[in-house]
């Protein structure tokens, strides 16, 4: 939520708007200055036509990436704000394990513009915002589910329709960093589901689905998955953070390799 204009001013007296990153004051609260805003590394064009990867200069429009050729993708797109470098991770890290929670509106913002893109289907009234699901106890110990709280801010920002508990997390799941392909898939085996409640819903639905950090697309697959059985008609994957370390060669920023799903 946007502090409202007219005690804007109180606020800022006693809480002076700073940079999320590096302390620097602004001039309002809900941003980031010149310098932490030059570090982020926004996806632009050209891009694949079916997963908005990034590529180089001088690749024709209308071009399939390697990985979705090799493996069409489940999903109907993918919004990212950002690429993962440093500056994107100190940013989610500040907003989910730091409980930060006031970056949501902030970092759903950004989604959210990525999701007019005409590389997209429209979202709008009508589409269901569906967060990735955390497990109860992961839930609790945590105090609140971060694609949550950036999917109510992006679906008042595209008009669509915020629906929190449209999957569920039926068993814990380890952490799938540094798992291969195979184990990620069993680890997820089962792991998500629709829920039952919201079945009817969900069928010919179109919904964005909300995560924080895209990294290989194990987690996100299988929800795409689940949401297709459940019969959704467009699954579009939106992410703050999307994990490329051939986007950021260009510009010699160093991530995290992630493959297409």
């Amino acid at each position: 939520m946007q502090v409202p204009r007219a005690i804007a001013p109180i606020v800022d007296l006693f809480f002076p708007p700073r940079c999320p990153l590096c302390g620097a004051p602004l001039a309002q609260q809900g941003g980031l200055c010149a310098a932490c805003w030059s570090a982020m590394a926004i996806p632009a064009e050209p891009a694949c036509v079916r997963c908005q990867r990034p590529f180089g200069d001088g690749v024709p429009e209308g071009s399939v990436c390697a990985p979705c050729l090799a493996d069409p993708p489940v999903h109907d797109g993918i919004a990212a704000a950002t690429l993962y470098n440093e500056a994107a991770r100190r940013l989610i890290l500040a907003f989910k394990r730091g409980g930060r929670v006031a970056l949501a509106p902030f970092l759903g913002r950004l989604i959210a513009s990525q999701l007019a893109s005409p590389a997209l289907p429209q979202v709008g009234p009508g589409w269901l915002v569906i967060p990735v699901p955390l497990h109860r106890w992961r839930l609790w110990a945590r105090g609140f589910n971060q694609s949550a709280l950036l999917g109510t801010v992006i679906a008042d920002e595209r008009g669509a329709t915020a629906m929190v508990d449209g999957l569920v997390r039926r068993k814990r799941t380890p952490v799938l960093g540094g798992l291969g392909a195979k184990a990620r898939e069993r680890a997820l085996s089962g792991a998500i589901a629709v829920n039952p409640k919201r079945a009817e819903a969900l069928r010919g639905a179109d919904v964005v689905l909300v995560d924080d950090v895209l990294t290989s697309g194990a987690t996100t697959r299988a929800c795409v998955r689940a949401l297709k059985r459940a019969g959704a008609r467009h699954v579009v994957v939106a992410c703050f953070s999307r994990v490329l370390d051939e986007a950021l060669d260009h510009t010699g920023t160093v991530g995290a390799e992630s493959g297409a799903f």
